[in-house]
C-alpha cells in the first residue's frame, strides 16, 4: 500500500513537471519567436523603404560579433525551449525512464545559454550607446541639424543607428525573459528532484 501510494505521489510530480515543461517551454518558444521576429520585419522594412540603408558611423567589429553571437544565441535558446516541449511528452509517456538529474543539466544549460546572451546584448548596447553619446557629444551643443552639407570627415545618426539599437533592446528582452522562464523551470525541477529523493 505504500509502495503504490509513493508511485501514484511520483507520477503525480512527473505530470506537474511535464506540464510546468510544457507550458513554461511554448511561452519561451514563442516569446523568442515573435520577438525575434520584430527586429527582422524592422530592418527589412527599413532597407526596403529607405534610400540610403547604410550611414556613414563604421561599426565596431567587436560589436559585430557580439550582435552575431547573440543573435546566435536567441536561435539557440528557441530551439532550446522548443527542446522542453519535447521533454514534457517523454515526462507524460507511462513508461518514462527520464532521470530527473539529466533534466537539471538540460536546464541548467538553457540558463547558461539565456545568461551568455544577455551579457552579449548589454556588452553591445553598452557599446552602441558609448558611441552616440560620444557623437552627440562631439556635435554642436545647440543640436544636430536635419539637413547637414556633408564634408570630408563628417558623420550623422541615421535612422539605421535607432533601428540597429532598438532591435538590441528587444533582444534583450527577449533574452531576459528567456532567463527568468528558465529559472522557474529550474526551481520546479529542483523542486521535483527533492520530492522523489
Amino acid at each position: 500500500m505504500l509502495k503504490e501510494l509513493i508511485e501514484s505521489l511520483q507520477s503525480t510530480n512527473r505530470e506537474s513537471l511535464a506540464n510546468a515543461f510544457s507550458r513554461l517551454g511554448w511561452i519561451g518558444f514563442w516569446l523568442q519567436v515573435v520577438v525575434g521576429a520584430i527586429p527582422v520585419i524592422l530592418m527589412l522594412y527599413f532597407f526596403t523603404f529607405a534610400q540610403s540603408p547604410t550611414g556613414p558611423r563604421a561599426g565596431l567589429p567587436v560589436v559585430e560579433f557580439l550582435t552575431l553571437g547573440s543573435l546566435a544565441i536567441l536561435v539557440f535558446t528557441t530551439f532550446w525551449f522548443w527542446r522542453y516541449t519535447r521533454i514534457a511528452k517523454r515526462l507524460r509517456e507511462p513508461n518514462s525512464t527520464l532521470p530527473l538529474d539529466s533534466l537539471n543539466q538540460t536546464v541548467w544549460t538553457g540558463i547558461t545559454a539565456s545568461s551568455i546572451g544577455v551579457l552579449f546584448s548589454v556588452s553591445v548596447i553598452f557599446v552602441e550607446a558609448s558611441h552616440l553619446l560620444f557623437y552627440f557629444l562631439s556635435s554642436p551643443q545647440a543640436g544636430v541639424p536635419i539637413i547637414q552639407a556633408q564634408t570630408a570627415g563628417s558623420s550623422w545618426v541615421s535612422a539605421v543607428d535607432m533601428m540597429s539599437l532598438m532591435a538590441l533592446i528587444l533582444v534583450l528582452a527577449a533574452e531576459v525573459a528567456v532567463l527568468v522562464l528558465g529559472l522557474w523551470l529550474l526551481f520546479r525541477t529542483a523542486q521535483s528532484c527533492q520530492a522523489a529523493a
